[in-house]
């Protein structure tokens, strides 16, 4: 159970005395993640969520994901960041990547209101034609813009189609548990309400009901994704940088950064793994990206983009190492058999799975980015089903907190993403915002 980290793509860049000399600073920095004696322990709810979850709520969410089941032929969850992309990684992670094309006793998802782009939002009213729908708005304010915008639009066609007490039934509002925008007009109009957590940032929410109600509307286990993440508390709660994989990982990363590694790229295997990448790049961004600091996190699907950038990184500058996720079972595998005229040469195959050759690539490439001077950081996953989403996705949380505070930075405030969203509002002419209009629209000329 749980994952394994591997370092055989990493002989020749780091020594064990290298990472030894992290052992320290890794350890005070986990205490801290422990103890909230650092910056941003406010937002250190997700350090235990797994075992100290509202048990209340979720069983509300647990009620409301079967309530959902039966009314509607399609759910549109709403929202941006982290709002979303952990609930779309885990769909992807655990159902498939296909999901809506699947035969299934559960609705299709969608996830809108991520995007400010116009077709994105009228297609989503075209698939909803003619199809029951419901919709979970998920913002701790109300008035973030992207969300707020779908949301408008999609309450104008809930109550134009069912009236405004059907509309209340097939509107679900994750949001802040006292205040905001969106609870108050949840709380006026009668919507079913989730709390976001004060001490839970939005990157950090996948385990609430944030990421639950969507995956718990899907048919994914949620028990199965909390006992993943719980297991992964007390794997990683204790140990040090020699035992402990989570602290590891954390020095490994720390240790690649002061050799002037400063892109990590997160590969996947398995279409399946595309969103958790997505979810992974904002988390680490987010959490790291201060001061002039951190490593610039992106991510990549093999095979599929070594015919990309696939001779970057093998050839390109110094500046890259790799985290690679390997799937070790595949959910389904695929045989190949032999063609009495061997015309494209695959015979030499016959008989051997896809899964089978999908991991010779995988040692292929590890062998190959390796002589190329990349090094490579190994995690192996056993399966891609709900219990190792949550185990996976606690992993990942803690080893950013931790990482965050060994580059002395706030790992859970986001200063910086505040600055285009001023600019925006000054230029759509919102008020309070005049002053700033006319110098920006100058420096647009």
């Amino acid at each position: 159970m749980g994952i394994r980290l591997k370092e055989n793509g990493l002989q020749g860049f780091i020594t064990e005395e290298e990472l030894q000399k992290q052992n320290a600073q890794v350890q005070q920095c986990a205490g801290w993640l422990e103890s909230g004696e650092a910056a941003g322990n406010d937002f250190l709810g997700w350090v235990d969520l797994p075992v100290t979850y509202d048990k209340e709520e979720y069983q509300r969410i647990k009620k409301a994901a079967k309530k959902i089941q039966g009314q509607c032929d399609v759910f549109l969850v709403i929202g941006i960041g982290g709002s979303y992309l952990g609930a779309k990684a885990a769909l992807d992670f655990i159902q498939s990547p296909i999901y809506n094309n699947l035969k299934k006793d559960t609705p299709d998802i969608y996830f809108v209101g991520n995007s400010i782009s116009s077709r994105v939002l009228a297609e989503v009213m075209s698939l909803i034609e003619g199809r029951d729908f419901a919709v979970n708005v998920i913002s701790k304010s109300g008035t973030t813009t992207e969300p707020a915008i779908a949301f408008r639009l999609l309450k104008k066609e809930l109550e134009r189609r069912y009236g405004k007490e059907g509309a209340r039934e097939r509107i679900y509002a994750t949001t802040d548990r006292v205040r905001g925008t969106l609870k108050k007009l949840s709380d006026r109009e009668g919507y079913e309400t989730f709390a976001i957590a004060d001490d839970i940032g939005g990157r950090y929410s996948v385990l609430t009901a944030v990421g639950l109600l969507p995956m718990a509307v899907s048919g994914i286990d949620i028990d199965q994704v909390m006992r993943g993440a719980a297991d992964a508390r007390e794997a990683y709660g204790k140990g040090t940088v020699a035992d402990n994989d989570c602290l590891r990982y954390a020095a490994i990363r720390h240790c690649l950064m002061n050799k002037r590694r400063d892109v990590e790229i997160l590969v996947n295997y398995e279409p399946a793994l595309v969103m958790f990448g997505e979810w992974y790049k904002q988390l680490f961004a987010e959490s790291q990206g201060k001061d002039k600091k951190g490593i610039f996190p992106v991510s990549a699907n093999f095979s599929t983009d070594l015919h990309s950038i696939g001779q970057y990184i093998q050839d390109g500058a110094d500046i890259l190492f790799e985290t690679v996720l390997w799937v070790e079972q595949s959910r389904k595998d695929i045989f190949i058999e032999e063609e009495a005229e061997d015309e494209d040469g695959l015979n030499f195959l016959a008989g051997k799975s896809m899964q089978y050759v999908n991991h010779k690539a995988f040692q292929g490439t590890l062998l190959a980015h390796v002589d190329g001077n990349v090094p490579n950081v190994i995690l192996e996953i056993p399966q891609a089903d709900a219990y190792h989403f949550g185990y996976l996705v606690y992993f990942f949380e803690k080893a950013c907190g931790v990482g965050g505070y060994m580059l002395n930075v706030n790992p859970f405030d986001q200063p910086g993403v505040e600055s285009y969203k001023k600019n925006m509002f000054a230029l759509l002419g919102k008020p309070g915002y005049e002053e700033m209009k006319e110098g920006l629209e100058r420096r647009l000329l």
